[in-house]
């Protein structure tokens, strides 16, 4: 082990401790004989020990205060847990259950991971970066959490979402953590329950405009470039308008990328692909239609039409075959309160504010909900969809689990089978006639 860290020193710091499992050797190496039990352990045997008391929680939100526990400690045993199972793991770290944890950061604060920018520390940007430990960052999870999850503006206490997402760079793709940066830029909160609330850990202040917020970013992506110059700057959860503008404003200039509009979409997409499998079709042969018509929709809608492009559409006419309807019912031409990321998916078309009726005019082959509104897909819904399809494609993407549009057992039982079904979370395996 390389470090100049020796004894207790050694033992605070993480990324550095493996508690039981350093060897004879490198106690008498690094100074820390009799500051550990006098014995050497496998990985396999501290994960043993890490189960039992796993299995001893009676909650995922006391499960998840556990494992960051044991990651503010032994960041090696952290990841070895995490890996071990990541199909039972991963929910706990990031989603669905940092959604409760994002409800209650500031309640259950423990220490500080990660960096905090506040707004209020304008023209400082570049010395508040410089007092990271890590010199060489290629990572940043960047967060204003103006809309967490399905959630909404959670101020502070969505710093927990780019700790979270973070750890899955490490769990599932193996980016070393010594890279990665989670931040949360504090531009304040329009949430007057974390305003009145003497635990809530961010400015008391409320959102500024949006030409005040962008000069601040601005600032931020520019000293990134000086500080960090090989980094990638990650954008999650920022307010849907917001995510689409600052993408724009700096996708051709620098490495950034925004995962609710890119991720959403690239994943959404394999899940479309693997549906017209299934059927036999083309993207091409099919009709979308979207619940929700934010940023993860547009993201979505803009890389299904570039594909649909690429099997020989024109991109007028994949744009046709996207529909899309919001809070004030079907995007169509005459619609007067549309912003400009989507304007290209309002066709021609009567006025509803009904989406059954909208399924039954447009006769979509696939629904896609991105609505952060639960049951939303509700039996009407996937009834409607059944009658005009053999085999309705129905993705529920808005997560946490409570904002699933429908469940995967809604929506095979309403469907009698026939719905080829996807969700942005996990749920448990459904058994239907056998």
């Amino acid at each position: 082990m390389a470090t100049s860290k020796r004894g207790i020193e050694l033992l605070y710091d993480p990324s550095l401790n493996k508690s039981t499992a350093f060897t004879e050797d490198e106690k008498q190496a690094l100074g820390i004989i009799g500051l550990l039990p006098d014995a050497t352990e496998t990985e396999d045997l501290q994960l043993s020990r890490v189960m039992m008391q796993f299995g001893n929680k009676n909650t995922d939100l006391d499960r998840y205060i556990y494992l960051i526990n044991l990651l503010d400690h032994n960041e090696t045993l952290f990841y070895r847990t995490v890996m071990s199972d990541p199909s039972r793991f991963l929910p706990i770290v990031y989603d669905p259950t940092i959604a409760e944890v994002c409800l209650k950061f500031g309640h259950i604060y423990r220490q500080a991971r990660g960096m905090y920018l506040s707004m209020a520390r304008r023209g400082r940007v570049k010395e508040i970066l410089r007092n990271w430990p890590q010199k060489d960052v290629r990572f940043i999870c960047v967060t204003d959490a103006g809309r967490i999850l399905g959630l909404g503006d959670l101020g502070a206490n969505g710093a927990a979402i780019p700790i979270g997402k973070l750890q899955l760079y490490t769990a599932c793709a193996g980016v070393p953590p010594q890279y990665l940066l989670p931040m949360y830029l504090d531009a304040g909160t329009n949430n007057e329950q974390y305003l009145r609330d003497p635990l809530y850990l961010g400015m008391r202040k409320t959102r500024p405009s949006t030409e005040d917020l962008f000069s601040f970013v601005d600032e931020f992506v520019d000293a990134v470039q000086e500080v960090f110059p090989k980094c990638c700057i990650h954008f999650e959860d920022w307010t849907g308008v917001d995510a689409v503008h600052l993408l724009e404003r700096y996708r051709d200039k620098y490495c950034v990328y925004n995962d609710d509009v890119q991720g959403t979409a690239g994943i959404t997409l394999a899940g479309m692909i693997n549906a017209t499998k299934l059927k036999g079709t083309k993207l091409k042969d099919e009709k979308y239609l979207f619940l929700g018509a934010g940023s993860a929709a547009i993201g979505l809608a803009n890389l299904l039409c570039s594909a649909l492009v690429s099997q020989g559409l024109t991109l007028e006419k994949a744009q046709a075959q996207v529909y899309m309807f919001d809070v004030n019912g079907l995007l169509e031409s005459t619609r007067k309160d549309l912003v400009d990321f989507q304007q290209p998916y309002a066709h021609q078309h009567a006025p509803t504010r009904d989406f059954v009726a909208a399924i039954e005019s447009i006769k979509p082959t696939t629904i896609i909900g991105v609505s952060t509104i639960g049951g939303a897909f509700n039996q009407k819904v996937v009834e409607a969809m059944s009658r005009i399809n053999d085999r309705p494609v129905i993705l529920a993407i808005s997560n946490p689990t409570a904002h699933a549009e429908c469940t995967p057992e809604q929506a095979y039982t309403w469907s009698k089978g026939r719905a080829i079904y996807a969700a942005g979370v996990q749920f448990a395996p459904v058994h239907l006639n056998g």
